[in-house]
């Protein structure tokens, strides 16, 4: 086991290369962005057709209208994606290109949109075909949002372009600046989708969608799901925010499948497609990657060791709400390989028996997206629109969850009560107790300043950042200290870094800090990343998380 861990450990230089691949990262970040939309649209769907599993059904004009919302937001998502996925890889070809010779991303997003509809939309009688703007235009939007920002980064990183004189005002010049870029690769796509639909026959986004059709089938197996979830958890533990390397992946997937899942049922049918969003919400990570919400029970509940005690009791209601960092490095289960087989291992059980509830007990897939902090029973009942068999599922579940750590879970408990029996120190708590003086020094009454201050917290996805973001804020509201914090996910605050006095990176980020201070040192705003347990621990105490950041702004 030492072995396999480290040559897991070893690797991790890799995954975090891969993890700061900017073409992944630009896919999870125009996610990100088309969340919101994604769950107006659902509330929509929620609404028009829950009802009907209760024998309700709506009038037709009002389904009309509900179902209207849903198409006319979910069924842009092609759209909305090409041009969140573009502007995201623009900004990250910008931080290595001259300050004064960046390119216009808001350019860039028009021409990435006016692309997508030269590849894969359809003129037809009257209009043009809406089929490909939506879930099935992905394919066709990620192509697109990849090449468009690489031709404007060509042509303005060469300084080819439009000059006039210097009289002409700047916003003006601007605009013939990115009109080569512009007409090339308008041209460019313009002239493929001709070519290529004389050659094919067919268009570019249905052709890439039967390309891809083996591997959407191949990743919906038992194996694909076993990868999948696999590497989730492989990736976080070694320390490094597994799904913001796999999903980005499989994205087009999860948005495609769901939308199939919903047709049929609304058709009918029998909703067989497994991998989406809310499967790994709802059934493969309950409680976040890892399955760890019954690992967490355990310890906040059943645990004789004060440390799974004193962490499984701070960590139980974020963890029900599928935010489990804090048992991840408090547990610590990060390169703990006790812990190493059930963390990796529960996901790909517990998605495994959801397909075989599907497959052979004839339950539908999810059909409907829910937030992803709703808590997993909950979610896995309403996005299945209340199959019958979910509810026997869920519990389930848990039973099968409790089960497969249980054993690793004593094991663990008597080893930190033998060391605590022997007087050996608490690490967890010791770390906890001292997190703010590891990171900086304390901060004296003298460094609380007089004028506001402005703190940013980066995670992932805005939910482990908001921990100690709040915690931060509730130091200061209860020192009356000039201190405000906020939460957001990596990528939302590039626009927005001088906004902010100190930004702080939370630890499975760790990855992107060099690029983050070196953005932040570019614009005189401080920046600090930490380590798993010393976070946890701040997020525990808003006085030494307040103290903390005073200190870093104050030096």
């Amino acid at each position: 086991m030492e072995k396999l861990i480290q040559m897991v450990e070893k690797m991790k230089p890799l995954f975090e290369k891969v993890s700061n691949n900017i073409y992944l990262r630009a896919i999870r970040d125009g996610f990100v962005s088309c969340i919101p939309v994604i769950l107006f649209s659902s509330l929509f769907i929620l609404v028009a057709c829950v009802p009907e599993i209760f024998d309700y059904k709506w009038p037709e004009k009002i389904s009309t209208v509900l179902w209207q919302a849903y198409n006319y937001s979910m069924g842009m998502l092609g759209i909305l994606m090409v041009a969140t996925i573009a502007k995201s890889l623009t900004d990250s070809l910008n931080t290595k290109m001259p300050k004064l010779r960046q390119i216009n991303d808001v350019s860039v997003m028009i021409v990435s949109i006016i692309c997508l509809l030269l590849l894969a939309v359809a003129p037809v009688d009257g209009g043009i075909s809406t089929e490909f703007m939506g879930t099935k235009g992905l394919l066709s939007a990620f192509v697109v949002a990849f090449t468009v920002p690489n031709i404007y980064k060509f042509f303005v990183k060469r300084n080819i372009t439009i000059k006039l004189p210097d009289e002409v005002p700047h916003y003006i010049a601007q605009t013939f600046a990115d009109l080569i870029p512009l007409s090339v690769a308008v041209m460019v796509y313009w002239v493929f989708g001709i070519v290529f639909k004389e050659a094919t026959g067919m268009m570019f986004g249905a052709w890439i969608l039967e390309v891809f059709k083996p591997l959407f089938v191949a990743a919906d197996g038992y194996i694909g799901l076993a990868v999948i979830y696999g590497a989730m958890a492989m990736f976080w533990f070694v320390g490094i925010h597994g799904p913001s390397i796999v999903e980005p992946a499989v994205t087009a997937i999860y948005i495609t499948n769901i939308e199939a899942n919903l047709q049929i049922v609304s058709a009918g049918g029998h909703a067989t497609n497994i991998l989406t969003h809310p499967t790994s919400y709802f059934v493969a990570t309950l409680g976040g990657t890892g399955a760890t919400l019954m690992f967490c029970a355990m310890c906040a509940f059943i645990a004789k060791s004060k440390q799974l005690r004193a962490v499984g009791r701070a960590s139980i209601v974020p963890v029900t709400f599928a935010v489990n960092e804090p048992i991840i490095f408090g547990a610590p289960i990060v390169l703990n390989p006790v812990l190493f087989f059930p963390f990796v291992l529960t996901p790909i059980l517990n998605v495994w028996v959801f397909k075989f509830f599907v497959d052979n007990l004839g339950m539908n897939a999810f059909t409907y997206i829910l937030p992803w902090t709703t808590p997993a029973p909950i979610g896995l009942i309403v996005g299945t629109g209340f199959a019958q068999l979910a509810f026997i599922l869920a519990p389930l579940l848990l039973v099968m969850d409790a089960v497969m750590y249980y054993p690793f879970f004593r094991v663990y408990d008597a080893q930190l009560v033998e060391r605590e029996k022997a007087g050996v120190t608490d690490e967890v708590e010791e770390e906890m107790e001292s997190a703010s003086v590891t990171a900086a020094p304390a901060a004296t009454a003298e460094e609380v300043p007089e004028d506001e201050k402005r703190v940013l917290v980066l995670c992932a996805s805005g939910a482990t950042s908001s921990m100690l973001a709040k915690a931060i804020t509730k130091g200061a509201e209860h020192r009356h200290a000039p201190v405000e914090s906020i939460a957001m996910a990596y990528g939302q605050h590039k626009d927005i870094i001088t906004d902010f006095d100190l930004v702080v990176l939370a630890p499975q980020m760790a990855s992107m800090y060099d690029e983050l201070k070196s953005d932040c040192d570019a614009k005189g705003v401080k920046s600090v990343t930490t380590s798993g347990r010393e976070y946890v621990g701040l997020t525990r105490d808003p006085d030494k998380a307040l103290d903390f950041a005073l200190a870093l702004m104050a030096h």
